[in-house]
């Protein structure tokens, strides 16, 4: 048997939860997609920073994880720390948050019947003390997103280059370039899930052809897409 994943949208506002069984043996890969995670792995709490490139499988040895999913730019007033922090990191919940109540929380997990649902119920209970997510960056996210370019996203918003660039790198972990990339390589990835052809695909998603498609999945992902695509 293979992977078992598993998905369901979030009542924090624009998050995913989800649940991923992994044989022993099996290797699952995570690509890049300008999200931070905060995850139940092993019996512990840990966080995913936002990855410029593909990153270490989430297991190799099998068992049960869950997660919260956090969209681009959501994550950062949550959790109290900026996002290029935690770039391509894996770091304890307990280097962020006081250790006892991190302790507190994982006993609480451990006992759920459904550990994503308890890591939704930490995340409102946390959101419910802690400052909204910037606006400004959320709709940046948002623009580039649906693929419009990173000028045309700055003077919407009403910053000028160098701010927008510092941040971002608070916001997303990185600058408006590169989470534009990894979210066009997200589209096109969606496009040829569904049977989009790949040349459609690429062109449908922002790349100028197929071969930058070809590029854009070598350096961020670190494979070719018909090998991703049969891995799934």
């Amino acid at each position: 048997m293979g992977d078992t994943y598993e998905e369901r949208a979030s009542r924090f506002d624009g998050a995913t939860l989800w649940t991923l069984r992994v044989p022993e043996g099996s290797v699952h890969a995570v690509l890049p997609d300008g999200c931070m995670d905060l995850l139940w792995i092993d019996g512990r709490l840990l966080v995913a920073g936002p990855d410029t490139r593909a990153g270490t499988p989430v297991a190799g040895t099998g068992g049960q994880y869950a997660g919260i999913r956090f969209a681009p730019g959501t994550a950062p007033a949550l959790l109290g720390v900026p996002a290029h922090e935690l770039r391509d990191r894996r770091v304890a919940l307990a280097e962020l948050w006081p250790g006892a109540r991190v302790r507190e929380l994982t006993e609480r997990i451990a006992e759920a019947a459904d550990p994503a649902a308890a890591l939704e119920t930490i995340t409102l209970r946390r959101a419910a003390g802690t400052a909204p997510p910037d606006p400004v960056m959320r709709s940046v996210a948002a623009q580039l997103g649906h693929g419009r370019s990173v000028a045309d996203t700055a003077r919407t918003v009403g910053l000028g280059e160098r701010q927008l660039h510092r941040r971002s790198l608070a916001a997303f972990g990185y600058g408006p370039k590169t989470l534009a990339r990894v979210l066009r390589l997200q589209r096109a990835l969606t496009l040829a899930r569904s049977g989009t052809p790949y040349a459609e695909a690429a062109v449908e998603a922002g790349c100028t052809d197929q071969a930058h498609l070809a590029r854009e999945m070598r350096d961020l992902a670190g494979t070719t897409l018909t090998a991703y695509l049969a891995s799934r």
